[in-house]
């Protein structure tokens, strides 16, 4: 089956409209029976079942991109200035996070080299935790299998976006009715808060892109909205139908990837991807625990912040959740931020010294 992105332009926007109107279908649903998280998760099954099943859906990538420059907005706004008198203490895990991708990378090179059989470069770049698009490419540059990486991710943060809701939902005194919107309502903000947003949203994202930044779409408009927050010049935030419209898009987003694929292929990766996400959630826990014991932070911003899904999605559910969404997203930011800079230098490096072990055995071997 041929990708939607090969079809013509009136095809292809019907295919997006198509996409929305399922991925919309399943946000209300997943919101009438008041489930965790319920536009992002409802959307994101409901259009992951359509794709596997063939459904022509595709997903515009400008959409997506402006739907999360709203949520960076949105995590800029919880910067407020009472949050300087608290941002010392995140030091201790702020230093974790470079261990965390170590210790990650390395325990899901290893499930996936030796348990399911994946060559050295789909391994490694299947086993970082973050940094999809950044990984796909880069694995299929030093010769992996860029489908197999880009499902193994697209699956991780499916499983992190479904479970950690539920998690939390099960676990704690969450009720659901605390995850079903957040943000003010439409008439609740003035015309000049609506233009400072704005342009948080349109120079924050322009700029991180001009100056490279990764994840610049969320990073650019959060940085710019935190300042405008941080010096007090509003408290205002997007309106909640609006964070529910960008939960859509991205739940949407994430299950129109999984387009194109058999349903073999992607059972097969999902089981492949299920036995890693269970290393990364067991690793996040403990880590969350040991900084619970030595910070005065509490266990679930900790998590949320460890938690290896993506940074748009992740700080989506600790806004919803009512978590430190500022904490949540810094972490994730600096997460990403090391993967994209390291991923491929490590991995030459490996790739060099293992080469230099192999010639080494072969010239011994051939000594008399």
């Amino acid at each position: 089956m041929k990708p939607a992105v090969h079809q013509s332009t009136p095809q292809r926007w019907l295919s997006i409209l198509l996409a929305l109107a399922i991925g919309g279908a399943g946000g209300w649903l997943a919101f009438s029976i008041n489930l965790p998280l319920p536009w992002m998760i409802g959307s994101m099954v409901f259009t992951t079942v359509a794709a596997m099943m063939g459904a022509p859906i595709a997903m515009a990538s400008g959409l997506r991109t402006a739907m999360i420059t709203i949520l960076g907005v949105m995590l800029g706004s919880g910067f407020t200035p009472e949050i300087l008198s608290v941002i010392g203490a995140w030091s201790g895990s702020l230093a974790l996070v470079s261990f965390y991708i170590i210790l990650s990378t390395a325990c899901g090179y290893l499930y996936f080299r030796r348990v399911c059989g994946y060559d050295s470069a789909s391994a490694y770049f299947s086993a970082t935790p973050g940094g999809l698009s950044e990984m796909v490419l880069l694995g299929g540059h030093y010769g992996g299998d860029a489908r197999v990486i880009s499902l193994v991710h697209a699956t991780r943060i499916l499983l992190i976006v479904i479970a950690i809701p539920f998690g939390f939902y099960w676990l704690s005194d969450l009720e659901p009715g605390q995850t079903g919107g957040v943000g003010p309502g439409w008439n609740d903000i003035g015309i000049t808060a609506y233009l400072l947003l704005g342009l948080c949203a349109i120079a924050g994202f322009f700029g991180a892109r001009a100056l490279k930044v990764p994840a610049a779409p969320v990073v650019g408009p959060m940085v710019l909205s935190s300042i405008v927050h941080l010096f007090g010049w509003t408290s205002a935030a997007p309106p909640m139908d609006l964070v529910a419209m960008a939960q859509v898009a991205i739940g949407t987003a994430i299950g129109a990837r999984f387009y194109g694929t058999t349903v073999r292929m992607v059972l097969r990766t999902i089981v492949h991807s299920a036995g890693a996400t269970l290393l990364l959630i067991m690793i996040t826990l403990g880590l969350a625990g040991f900084l619970v014991l030595l910070t005065p932070l509490d266990l679930s911003p900790l998590v949320l912040a460890y938690a290896p899904g993506g940074l748009a999605e992740m700080s989506l559910i600790a806004i919803a959740l009512g978590a430190d969404a500022a904490l949540v997203a810094t972490h994730h930011i600096v997460r990403i931020a090391l993967i994209v800079i390291c991923a491929g230098p490590i991995y030459r490096l490996i790739n060099q010294r293992i080469g230099e072990r192999k010639e080494t055995a072969i010239e011994e071997k051939d000594l008399p």
